[in-house]
């Protein structure tokens, strides 16, 4: 089973990105649980989503304490939000940040640990694919990248399918192009 925790701003879409990378996973036949845990709920204040992915069904049920990956949509919770808590010594980090990987593993304190750290500039992907800084589908394509935990191929259907039904083919397509564009531009150290 590969858990993952989301950390985003209310209205940055942490929760629908949580949502869309289960809907993938659906689509590959296997099995799944996307969730929110918020704070204070308004726009703006911190939010957890949480993902898990297994090809065996699933029987937890808690938020996810031991993630394999962490998903920072807000570079601004790094030092708000111990982003890192539980995080598994073999873990990911994939994170909106426009600085470079190296630069934030040291200001994760994560050193010379196995930790992969990946990193996109959601926000930029965003305005040039959307005309709008929203970073949730640009993450999914870095979490793809750096995890492999479902196809892209899927994530591209799902993302498709969510915002062409809810918006347009205009949109949706946009967004899926946001989600390659961050598949093709994350970068690791």
């Amino acid at each position: 089973m590969i858990e993952i925790r989301w950390h985003g701003r209310g209205g940055q879409g942490a929760v629908t990105a949580a949502k869309l990378l289960a809907a993938s996973a659906l689509r590959e036949g296997k099995n799944f649980q996307a969730f929110p845990e918020y704070g204070p709920e308004r726009r703006g204040a911190p939010v957890r989503a949480f993902t898990r992915i297994s090809d065996e069904p699933i029987r937890t049920y808690a938020s996810v304490a031991n993630p394999d990956i962490v998903v920072i949509l807000d570079p601004g919770l790094i030092d708000q939000v111990p982003v890192t808590e539980g995080l598994k010594e073999d873990g990911i980090v994939v994170a909106n940040y426009p600085g470079s990987p190296e630069e934030l593993r040291e200001r994760l304190g994560l050193g010379a640990s196995k930790v992969k750290v990946y990193v996109i500039d959601a926000i930029e992907i965003a305005g040039r694919h959307l005309g709008r800084g929203v970073a949730n589908t640009p993450m999914l394509g870095a979490v793809v990248r750096a995890s492999g935990v479902v196809d892209l191929e899927e994530v591209l259907e799902e993302v498709r399918h969510y915002f062409g039904e809810k918006f347009s083919a205009k949109m949706a397509e946009n967004n899926a192009k946001a989600v390659m564009a961050a598949f093709d531009e994350a970068r690791e150290a």
